[in-house]
């Protein structure tokens, strides 16, 4: 999407020329004994530093740091407008200028400055990496995880909860679909390992983000199966049936109803 912006007089920047965001004394820096802060996107936002505790972050500073931690990199124009996008180019830059000398003040070196690009500081941590690590091996390679169930694949937060911004619920989106994509491999994977306690978790994790998609449901009823518990498959399916007819108006797929053996347990 290309951004057009008014001209106006840019604010004097203390950034140009500089190369890091930080000039704090080394002290307040993570060397060998000081771990990086923790940017944390999953539920609430949250910047922590192991030393300092939560770092306290304006709500401008915080869309920086969200963006950052989760595109990696963007120049200073595409940021802007993207986080200021009704008022002039100037403003906008104006306004981004303020949100990057705040975040200095926190004395946390957090983002980088190369030339007109914007990047997280390379020792700084981010909790969706680590997720999207573990969704993205799930569902290439289920098997990998043998009898174990990820647990970070479990009980997360959305992605940056109560924040609309679209690139939020873009990325909230991605990385739901990717979550419950790992997690009914990993069911599959599991039952077919004969741990059906964990493959059961996993599916019903999945019911539980996606309550209207029917391949977690199957996913569901397959572990039931596997276990030969039949009345279990049937009461699965008939909660499926009925919820989508009362909410969409639908029926459950011919695939979905093939599962079941034949005649109903009384």
């Amino acid at each position: 999407m290309t951004i057009s912006f008014r001209t106006l007089h840019y604010l004097p920047s203390r950034w140009e020329g500089t190369t890091s965001l930080s000039t704090q004394p080394a002290g307040r820096r993570w060397g060998h004994a000081v771990l990086p802060p923790c940017l944390r996107l999953l539920g609430a936002f949250q910047l922590a530093s192991p030393a300092d505790g939560i770092i306290g972050v304006p709500p401008t500073g915080q869309r920086v740091l969200a963006y950052l931690g989760l595109h990696e990199t963007v120049t200073r124009t595409a940021l802007a407008g993207l986080l200021w996008p009704d008022v002039t180019e100037e403003h906008a830059q104006g306004s981004l200028r303020t949100a990057l000398w705040r975040l200095q003040r926190a004395g946390h070196r957090v983002v980088e400055c190369r030339g007109d690009v914007l990047l997280l500081s390379g020792g700084v941590t981010v909790d969706v990496h680590a997720v999207s690590r573990t969704a993205l091996r799930a569902v290439d390679c289920p098997e990998t995880f043998g009898d174990q169930l990820p647990l970070e694949l479990l009980s997360l937060g959305d992605l940056l909860l109560g924040w609309e911004e679209e690139w939020v619920m873009i990325e909230r989106e991605r990385l739901r679909q990717l979550r419950l994509h790992a997690l009914e491999s990993l069911s599959v994977a599991l039952a077919d390992r004969g741990r059906h306690g964990l493959a059961l978790e996993a599916a019903l994790a999945c019911v539980a983000m996606a309550p209207l998609r029917e391949s977690a449901h199957r996913a569901v009823t397959a572990v039931h199966l596997a276990e030969n518990n039949v009345a279990e498959a049937y009461r699965q399916y008939e909660a499926f049936r009925r919820m989508i007819h009362d909410e969409l108006g639908m029926a459950p797929s011919a695939r979905f109803t093939s599962m079941l053996p034949p005649g109903r347990p009384g």
